[in-house]
Parts: structure tokens; C-alpha cells; sequence
């Protein structure tokens, strides 16, 4: 717990948590979409741009179980003819993806920078009296770590454009998981409330986001198998990242619990990835040691 109330679960988690004098949790995260770094505007339109940049900061209050209250934008884009033009279709996307996923923009700024960038901070809650979000740090020996579908849909999407090239106007499956990602927030919050022991989302790369969540958990896991998305390489699910899928680590009375209301609600039912164990050394796929296989954050 830092000062004025709030939790940053270690400074490792995907959203801290700010403890609201007379009400429930407000829960915060902020992401950033930068071209060059995120997104390649030859493959990708400007309300591609805007779409990823919400959905993916969305994603982070999914994976605490949290629900979206609100947004703000803050868009900076080159100077020149066109970039005008150029913020309407960023901005035409979030209202897209705000309309797609029930968190409404409230606010943000508009700047002129090198290149264009989109930062959205991301505002949910959870019900007052209900249980808390989620950490990647509480997973457990003996839970089962689950998926919420099938990973390597976003990296092949992204090969598939990039091989095709700019004249590519295909909006087919892969592409479209890799334009028009969607962030699990309806999953998350029935995780946290079948009382999900831990909970990450798949944002770099399932195997580097699993050995995350150990990390934080300080424990291992033995897999057994993975949901390779159709048209995907195991590779790709295994290390493509963006496909914002959530990694859950529950119990066996939790995953009953989660299993059912998942199919209530009509989603995809959660799969068994394996257990998790209370050797932290042990991180294996197949009886395998499984890479940390993702995108790695540099600065410098």
C-alpha cells in the first residue's frame, strides 16, 4: 500500500488501485500507442490506431475483474497538411471501441509531436463489498491456470498484413484480431467473482506473461497443453502478444463457478492450461522448460 490509499500491487500489476474515502475502489492503468513502436500506419488506418489504443488499456482493467467508468485521451499527432485528418480517424476509432465495450471518453488533450502517439488512461471500479480486484500475485499451488481462448491470432494477423502490404484491404479473422483487438472485461469481472486467486492478461506473449504471473505469485506451473488460434503458428501463441486474453489461476471450486458463468453469459468456456506448483524453478510446457518467449520492454 503506497500513501493516500493506494495499492500498485507491487508496481508490477496491470492497474493500481485507489482506495475512494465513502465509496468502493477506483481502479487506474494507463497504456500508450506509439507509431513505429505499436502500430504501422501502412497496414493499419488511423481508426485502427484509436480502437488499439483503448481496447489495450481496457485490457489492464480486465485483468483486475474491474469495470470501465471512463477514459481520457490524450492524442498527439505530426504537424503538416493532413493532421487533422489524421486525429478525426484516431479519434473515430475510440469512439468505436467506447461504444464497443461500454466506457465512454470523458476527457483528454490533443498535441502536435514527431509522430503519432495515443496515451489513454483507463478509469473502472468494482462493486462496493464485493471481492477486490484482481493481482497476478496471488496465484496458489494446486489452482488451475486457465485461458480465456485461443492465443496467436494477433501475431498472425500481423504477418499475414505485413507480407500482403499496404494494399492489403483484407479485414479477414487474423487481421481483424490484429487491427480490432478486443479487451475480456466481461471475463475478468466473473473471474474476480468466482474468487480468481490471480489474473494477467496477454498483452506480450502468453509464455512471457505466464512466467509474470508466477513471478509475482512466486510459484511455478506445469502445462500440459496451449490453444494455438486457427491459422496461428505455436510460436505465435506461445510469443505474439496483443491478444489480450486473460490468464486465470484459480481453484477447482472457482473454476466450477467460473465455468458456468461464463457459459451463462455466453462466452467461451475458460480452458485448463495446466496446475500451478509451489516450486517456483518448475515452469515447464509438455514436461518442457517454456521460455520466456514475448516482447521485452527496453528503455534506453
Amino acid at each position: 500500500m503506497l500513501g493516500n490509499g493506494i495499492e500498485a500491487f507491487g508496481l508490477r500489476d496491470d492497474a493500481a488501485v485507489v482506495s475512494l474515502p465513502g465509496g468502493g475502489p477506483l481502479v487506474v492503468s494507463v497504456d500508450s500507442v506509439v507509431e513505429g513502436v505499436h502500430v504501422d500506419l501502412s497496414i493499419c488506418s488511423p481508426a485502427d490506431v484509436g480502437w488499439k489504443a483503448l481496447m489495450g488499456a481496457l485490457s489492464d482493467l480486465a485483468a483486475v475483474g474491474a469495470a470501465p467508468i471512463g477514459a481520457l485521451v490524450a492524442l498527439c499527432v505530426p504537424g503538416g497538411s493532413g493532421h487533422g485528418e489524421l486525429a478525426l480517424g484516431v479519434m473515430s476509432g475510440v469512439a468505436e471501441a467506447s461504444a464497443a465495450s461500454g466506457c465512454q471518453v470523458v476527457g483528454g488533450d490533443v498535441s502536435e509531436a514527431g509522430q503519432l502517439t495515443v496515451a489513454v488512461t483507463v478509469l473502472g471500479t468494482v462493486e462496493p463489498g464485493g471481492r477486490p480486484p484482481v493481482s497476478r500475485a496471488g496465484a496458489q499451488p494446486g489452482d488451475v491456470v486457465v485461458l480465456t481462448g485461443p492465443c496467436g491470432a494477433s501475431a498472425a494477423g500481423l504477418r499475414q498484413l505485413r507480407a500482403r502490404g499496404s494494399a492489403a484491404a483484407d479485414r479477414g479473422d487474423l487481421p481483424e484480431a490484429y487491427r480490432r483487438p478486443v479487451a475480456r472485461i466481461r471475463e475478468g469481472q466473473l473471474g474476480r467473482a468466482a474468487d480468481a486467486h490471480a489474473m494477467i492478461d496477454v498483452s506480450d506473449g502468453l509464455a512471457l506473461d505466464l512466467h509474470r504471473l508466477a513471478d509475482a505469485s512466486g510459484v511455478g506451473f506445469e502445462l500440459t497443453s496451449i490453444p494455438v488460434a486457427t491459422g496461428a503458428t505455436r510460436e505465435e501463441a506461445l510469443g505474439g502478444g496483443e491478444d489480450y486474453e486473460l490468464v486465470i489461476a484459480v481453484d477447482d471450486v472457482g473454476l466450477e463457478e467460473m465455468a458456468n458463468a461464463f457459459g451463462a453469459a455466453g462466452l467461451r468456456a475458460p480452458v485448463p492450461l495446466g496446475v500451478i506448483t509451489a516450486e517456483s524453478s518448475t515452469r515447464t510446457l509438455g514436461g518442457n522448460p517454456l521460455e520466456r518467449l514475448g516482447w521485452q520492454h527496453t528503455v534506453g
